[in-house]
């Protein structure tokens, strides 16, 4: 066999091993368990936190995964919020999955639903905190 006949050979082996990994298609996807905790409800609406999300965010931040259903609706939206613990600011760095670049830091300016997420997450996140 030639050259030019293995090269052949290799590229169409290749060509069905892709084939034959493409029609498999990917494998089960499994999510962690999720463990919501509800804050106080409000006239705005319910607000829950997820205790399995908290980690450090790349600022050395704590993020973790919040859920709102406004009073109005049966709908809610999920949020990873960035929380500055110290200081009492946070910022929503996705809505339903989408992310939102250079979201800025703000005050909870009053709402009583992100102040306790602030306040339980904060608390629940002292440990990963120190250990930054």
């Amino acid at each position: 066999m030639n050259g030019l006949q293995r090269c052949l050979r290799a590229a169409v082996l290749a060509a069905a091993v892709l084939l034959i990994a493409l029609a498999a298609g990917p494998g089960p996807a499994s999510a962690g368990p999720v463990n919501w905790q509800e804050v106080p409800e409000s006239t705005a609406g319910r607000q829950w936190w997820d205790t399995g999300s908290l980690r450090l965010s790349r600022g050395g931040e704590l993020s973790v995964l919040t859920r709102f259903q406004p009073a109005s609706e049966d709908r809610g939206q999920l949020y990873v919020m960035e929380l500055d613990c110290g200081q009492e600011l946070y910022r929503d760095t996705s809505v339903n999955g989408l992310p939102r670049f250079k979201a800025e830091w703000q005050p909870t300016g009053g709402d009583d639903l992100i102040s306790e997420v602030l306040d339980q997450a904060c608390a629940a996140g002292s440990e990963l905190l120190a250990s930054r």
